[in-house]
C-alpha cells in the first residue's frame, strides 16, 4: 500500500531540493531545471508559490530517489 504524498509549495520543494545538494542548472520559461552533482535532476515550475499536485510531487521524488516518508522526515529538519 502506498504512502500518502503530502502537499507542498513549491517554495518548500525547493527549498528541499538545495538541502539535497541540488542545483539550479537553467530555466525554460517557468520551469527551472536542477541538478545533483551524482547525475540525478528534475524539473521543477514556478508558477509563484501554489502547490504541486500530489501526483507531479511522486513524480519529482522519483526523479530525486526518495521516498514519501523521507520527504517527511526531511522537512521537519528543514
Amino acid at each position: 500500500m502506498s504512502t500518502k504524498v503530502l502537499i507542498v509549495k513549491v517554495k518548500i520543494l525547493k527549498k528541499l531540493l538545495f538541502y539535497l545538494g541540488f542545483e539550479a542548472k537553467r530555466q525554460s520559461g517557468s520551469h527551472v531545471f536542477y541538478r545533483h552533482p551524482n547525475g540525478r535532476f528534475t524539473t521543477l515550475p514556478h508558477h509563484g508559490n501554489q502547490e504541486l499536485g500530489r501526483s507531479l510531487i511522486r513524480q519529482i521524488l522519483r526523479e530525486i530517489d526518495i521516498t514519501p516518508e523521507e520527504l517527511t522526515e526531511i522537512l521537519k529538519k528543514i
